[in-house]
């Protein structure tokens, strides 16, 4: 085995010419995200993986200091090239020495690690992730299934790359096209934000009555605040409003990220019985279709089950996320399942941290 370094990164330049080379592309390994949760308190932790000096893979976690335990957060990483399957395990053991030894120093109860592999593919990830299942272990740490997802576990893509307007709006639901016809017809209009530090004011009031009216757990204002201002202002953050009547009605916060765009927040209000958040996906779609995108990712849904070519099913109708999946699957594309998010205790405490979560998932629905 050739020899396998895990160093703090430096190279800003570097880190997003590997992460936007990849087949993968999660925004949240990028390097602006590290800064956005700096802006929150998070400090980021940035790890280049490196054989014989060659850039093979990058890691961006950061120290989350939650109720229910201290613990380094690894969303959607790490990211690695593709290796063979031998040298695939040897990175993520030398990689997990590394972030165990940091997570100590940071007094943390455990790392979460919730890695953007595909489980609908072949790869030596996929494989190594079902080794680690099988044998509870990384290199010489001790894995569990984390209680709740970190991020979405199951996502619906909708691929762009030779498509047009026509194309997308014939692989749709009937009454999704109908429902983005009669948006238009009766008067709801869509833009994209052209100063979205201010206008983000709109989204957080309709999150706001959002939220109340689904009951989730939601992200803070100063998440919203740090991930526009930071992305916005490298153009790779979209704020759209949807207007009806004069009013804001409906509001998405979208990230642009290597040659995908991904519908990452919504909100919306009831007030005015308009389908105004079909429209403005719409409008986000063939936005990402002018920028010459390949995917256009949905993010998160309940999971389903394919029956047969183009038809889905939830396999639970009362899933927390039933709403928003029959609203997503309406537009077309297919559900790619990640693997689960996995946690590696540091401290006896973890016991405490995973009962509570535990817990915490039943009362949700999950």
């Amino acid at each position: 085995m050739r020899h396998i370094a895990v160093l703090p990164a430096e190279n800003r330049d570097e880190w997003e010419r590997f992460l936007t080379s990849q087949p993968s592309t999660p925004f949240l390994q990028s390097w602006t995200m590290g800064d956005v949760y700096a802006d929150l308190s998070q400090p980021a932790v940035r790890l280049e993986i490196r054989i014989d000096d060659r850039l093979v893979g990058i890691c961006f976690g950061h120290i989350v200091n939650a109720r229910r335990g201290r613990h380094l957060s690894i969303p959607y990483g790490p990211v690695i090239e593709a290796l063979d399957q031998e040298q695939t395990a040897a990175v993520l053991s030398r990689l997990m020495d590394e972030l165990s030894r940091i997570a100590r120093e940071k007094k943390c109860l455990f790392i979460r690690v919730s890695p953007y592999w595909r489980l609908d593919c072949a790869s030596n990830e996929k494989t190594v992730y079902e080794h680690w299942v099988t044998e509870k272990r990384v290199g010489s740490h001790r894995i569990v299934p984390s209680p709740l997802h970190l991020l979405a576990e199951y996502v619906w893509m909708l691929p762009l790359k030779g498509k047009t307007e026509e194309m997308l709006l014939a692989g749709m639901r009937k009454t999704t096209r109908n429902l983005i016809r009669r948006a238009q017809k009766e008067g709801v209009t869509v833009r994209a934000s052209k100063n979205p530090s201010e206008d983000l004011t709109h989204f957080l009031s309709l999150h706001g009555e959002t939220k109340n009216r689904h009951g989730f757990t939601p992200y803070s204002d100063a998440f919203f605040i740090a991930q526009v201002k930071r992305f916005s202002a490298e153009n790779a953050c979209t704020l759209y409003l949807a207007e009806y009547n004069g009013n804001v009605v409906s509001s998405s916060i979208h990230m642009h990220y290597g040659t995908e765009t991904s519908y990452h927040h919504g909100a919306s209000t009831q007030r005015f019985k308009v389908p105004a958040s079909y429209l403005l996906q719409w409008h986000a779609i063939t936005d990402a279709l002018t920028r010459g995108d390949s995917t256009y990712n949905f993010w998160g849904i309940a999971p389903m089950i394919q029956e047969a070519p183009e038809e889905w099913k939830m396999l639970n109708e009362s899933h927390p996320f039933a709403g928003v999946t029959l609203f997503k699957t309406g537009f077309g594309g297919s559900m790619a399942p990640l693997a689960h998010c996995m946690d590696v205790p540091l401290s006896p405490l973890y016991t405490l941290t995973r009962l509570l979560e535990v817990a915490r998932k039943y009362r949700r629905g999950f």
